[in-house]
């Protein structure tokens, strides 16, 4: 899976879209919540609902997790190419 150079927020992804996870810009406490979510440097995350405003949903090594978009704003993503 070859990547785009560009990073991007996590919620600028749209659903069924796939990227790895590069950086996350948040403080300790954000950082250890979303390592313990299994957001961690190049995971490969997908993008399962996001309708452009509000609370997006994301699958992470097997999992569904709900995110506030100013969470997913932190979180800098490479796109998958297709």
């Amino acid at each position: 899976m070859a990547l785009n150079a560009m990073k991007h927020s996590l919620a600028e992804l749209k659903p069924g879209e796939h990227a790895a996870l590069i950086e996350i810009h948040a403080g300790k406490g954000a950082l250890g919540r979303m390592s313990s979510l299994g957001f961690t440097p190049g995971v490969d995350v997908e993008m399962i609902q996001n309708y452009g405003h509000g609370p997006l949903i994301v699958s992470v090594r097997g999992t569904r997790i709900a995110l506030g978009r100013h969470e997913a704003e932190k979180l800098l993503v490479q796109r998958a190419a297709a």
